[in-house]
């Protein structure tokens, strides 16, 4: 599963945080480094998925 959602991650990077922990403090955080690059929103998407 978590293959998964490191591709949707990679995809779309809001998408595999809020699969793994809902909307919270993270899933903004993504939004918003997604919103002023796409690739710090992925890299933060793919720490949060192999941390958990």
């Amino acid at each position: 599963m978590d293959i998964i959602r490191i591709i949707l991650s990679i995809l779309l990077p809001p998408l595999g945080v809020f699969l793994q922990v809902g909307i919270g403090a993270h899933f903004w955080i993504n939004i918003l480094l997604t919103l002023l690059g796409y690739i710090p929103g992925i890299v933060h998407a793919v720490w949060i998925i192999a941390r958990r």
